[in-house]
């Protein structure tokens, strides 16, 4: 059995699509390239899809991996391209690796986040986030299946600052550029319980009284795991890149040394 492991974007109006939304698409696209599909076993036979951390729905994300099990083996670039291809355009599958190690979502311990606050000025968003970073602890509050829950959103952001608009990726957010703008780039650790964009948002209003008049556009550009030496959110992927390679490197015949 092959194991295949792929990262898709939900991007523009897409980024709408539930969670749910999307399983429907990719298991349509799945039949529709004639993907050599691993069944579970049981009255009710699914797919063998692995998704892993998904993004909350209205969200963009640049970052959104999944694992799927094959009968027969397939080049994971062509793949690629037949699963992108019978996909609407914003659910774009751009990359595919044969996975070769294990533990994908243990990899999946950080996320780094793009909000641009539409209506927000940047000095006033880098006073906001100043406030924030030097504050110890930000209680914030969510709605939760069992009632109302406190907790800290402070110890899970790893930072938080204000971008220039030329360094973004702010256009997929399809939002106008004739008004003020702050974009916030954050790096947040995958803590229980979760820390979201939205809760550093409630956390900012709450030391520093920043409400963006219009909801906050939200990207998530990277997830995977934190590197603690370089402060940086690296590709999940890598490892199982790195061991594809590995083979061909042992295979190559070694070099004769002339003797002195």
């Amino acid at each position: 059995m092959q194991r295949i492991r792929l990262r898709y974007t939900k991007r523009g109006r897409l980024r709408f699509t539930s969670h749910r939304d999307f399983q429907r698409a990719f298991e349509r696209a799945l039949r529709r390239a004639e993907v050599p599909m691993a069944y579970s076993a049981g009255f009710t036979p699914h797919p063998k899809v692995s998704y892993a951390n998904a993004a909350p729905t209205g969200t963009g994300s640049e970052a959104e991996y999944l694992e799927i099990a094959l009968t027969a083996p397939r080049d994971p670039e062509q793949l690629r391209a037949l699963l992108d291809e019978s996909l609407p355009a914003g659910l774009d599958i751009v990359d595919a690796v044969e996975a070769r190690t294990s533990g994908l979502a243990d990899r999946l311990t950080a996320s780094v986040w793009e909000l641009r606050l539409d209506g927000v000025s940047p000095e006033e968003a880098r006073r906001a986030a100043d406030a924030f970073t030097a504050a110890e602890t930000v209680e914030v509050q969510r709605l939760a299946k069992n009632g109302v829950r406190t907790f800290d959103a402070r110890s899970a952001v790893v930072s938080l600052e204000v971008r220039d608009l030329s360094e973004t990726q702010s256009a997929l957010a399809d939002r106008p550029t004739d008004q003020p703008c702050a974009i916030l780039r954050l790096v947040v650790r995958h803590v229980t319980p979760a820390v979201r964009p939205d809760d550093v948002l409630s956390g900012l209003r709450a030391v520093a009284d920043l409400a963006p008049p219009v909801p906050a556009a939200v990207t998530r550009l990277a997830q995977g795991l934190f590197d603690e030496e370089t402060g940086t959110v690296t590709d999940p992927l890598a490892p199982d890149r790195e061991a594809a390679q590995a083979p061909s490197t042992a295979e190559q015949p070694a070099t004769a040394t002339a003797p002195a």
